[in-house]
């Protein structure tokens, strides 16, 4: 019995860690939330990206992705949870957008602690 817990005891030990971090998680919800990631749009770091050029009524217009990294939370929250032009619903869990917005403020605290 004996050395039956010691063998099984190094399962117990990584059975408690999470399969990925935290940030992983972020990264690859960012990546693809829903099929569409939001990087298509909104820029690798949510810094706003051109996605078409277009001509409407005989002038030239651009259709690009918001800049999100530097919104509060609240902004960002609102933003996913109600319609906009050219933007998806989701339908994110309240874990999910925290995921998110995480990713998007992963450098605050280093840039904060410099």
């Amino acid at each position: 019995m004996k050395y039956l817990l010691l063998l099984t005891f190094p399962f117990f030990i990584y059975a408690q860690s999470s399969f990925i971090t935290p940030m992983e998680y972020a990264s690859q919800l960012y990546k693809n939330p829903r099929g569409i990631g939001c990087g298509h749009c909104h820029g690798k770091n949510g810094e706003g990206k051109l996605i078409a050029n277009y001509i409407h009524n005989n002038k030239k217009k651009s259709f690009r992705g918001p800049a999100i990294d530097g919104i509060t939370y609240r902004e960002f929250y609102k933003a996913l949870n109600s319609r906009k032009k050219g933007m998806p619903r989701y339908f994110l869990t309240n874990k999910e957008i925290e995921a998110l917005y995480f990713y998007l403020h992963k450098n605050e605290d280093k840039n904060s602690a410099q």
